[in-house]
């Protein structure tokens, strides 16, 4: 489903959620609180609470070592609905319009929360974690904060490329010795907007027309396709594929390793709380942790890339990283989808 039919959607809730709120999302409970004993009252009141709701598109076999360990330390328990990213947007729209307030916390992409946030679904949150953050997890707002990182990279076959010969830059890939040998995935104009401005809109257009003009982009569907490609040889350089894939990989043997052309970039996924949560303060202790450099290690470990600067990044210090723009996949990913269609996708060959 496209992002203007999502949005058509999210009308209709937005036009009941401005009806009113109750008072108990009016006065914001804990979420905004301030104070050096933030986290003793937010526990307090939410073990009073005793459990709350959380909808999230994260792995199933990634959330009992993340939800395991808050239950047991602070007493809490929540009650879980696990869907893909259209089936957790779809419900919490629809809940809202219906004026149905069940959820307290979603956790999902970060194009999805910001629609949410345009809509009123969710409110504004402070979180002592918020200054060790990276730059644009945290809009403006602050009604949705960034808590992982799926960072595109790039992939090679070490049977085929040597290391020293990979490219430096994206200019780099215009050398004949590409010619057929470059692969991408065919649904990544999020990663294609971000790095095409990064450079200049007219620039990095310009370059890629001409990247595929001389050595040609294979474009498959589906990253993990992609990278099985790599293994195989079929295709000796991917542009774009999840970093966590080459690197396990790699670890059972396969000849493919990574590296990244900067900017690195990222796709977040992020967590709010919802304007009409009927345990807001048991959300606001989940959101707390979610930030937290106890959490944010163990995402690490679950080959995801952590947002909050406290903890080592698989990436290292240095890199840097571009987030995708939630506002703009919004508002402009059909001119996105068409321009890399036009430019790379059908002109750059099987």
């Amino acid at each position: 489903m496209t992002w203007s039919t999502w949005m058509k959607k999210a009308g209709a809730a937005a036009a009941v959620l401005a009806l009113g709120l109750p008072a108990a999302a009016q006065d914001g409970a804990l979420l905004r609180y301030e104070g050096a004993d933030r986290h003793q009252k937010l526990v307090e009141a939410a073990r009073k609470e005793g459990t709350f709701t959380f909808y999230t598109t994260i792995a199933e076999k990634d959330i009992p070592a993340l939800i395991g360990p808050f239950e047991q330390k602070y007493g809490v328990k929540v009650r879980i609905w696990r869907a893909g990213t259209d089936k957790v947007l779809q419900r919490t729209l629809t809940e809202a319009a219906a004026r149905r307030h069940e959820v307290d916390a979603v956790h999902i992409g970060t194009p999805e929360l910001e629609a949410m946030y345009r809509e009123k679904i969710l409110q504004p949150v402070v979180s002592p974690h918020f200054p060790n953050l990276i730059k644009g997890a945290v809009p403006a707002h602050r009604e949705w904060a960034g808590t992982l990182l799926s960072v595109w990279v790039q992939a090679y076959n070490t049977n085929l490329l040597k290391k020293e010969d990979l490219p430096k830059t994206y200019q780099d890939l215009l050398d004949p010795k590409w010619k057929g040998k470059l692969g991408i995935e065919a649904k990544v104009q999020e990663w294609y907007s971000t790095v095409v401005t990064d450079m200049g809109e007219e620039k990095g257009v310009r370059l890629f027309k001409d990247i595929v003009d001389r050595n040609g982009i294979s474009a498959r569907k589906g990253h993990s396709l992609l990278n099985n490609m790599v293994i195989a040889g079929e295709v000796p350089l991917a542009l774009t594929v999840y970093n966590y894939m080459p690197q396990s990989a790699k670890e059972k043997g396969a000849p493919i390793d990574w590296f990244v052309l900067e900017p690195a970039v990222a796709r977040a996924n992020g967590i709010a709380i919802a304007r009409h949560a009927p345990h807001p303060n048991a959300a606001a202790l989940f959101y707390d942790y979610m930030l937290s450099p106890e959490v944010q290690k163990l995402l690490v470990n679950m080959d995801y890339v952590p947002t909050n600067t406290k903890v080592p990044s698989p990436f290292g210090k240095k890199l840097r990283i571009s987030l995708v723009d939630p506002a703009m996949t919004l508002d402009q990913i059909d001119k996105w989808t068409k321009s890399y269609e036009d430019v790379v996708t059908k002109r750059g060959g099987q």
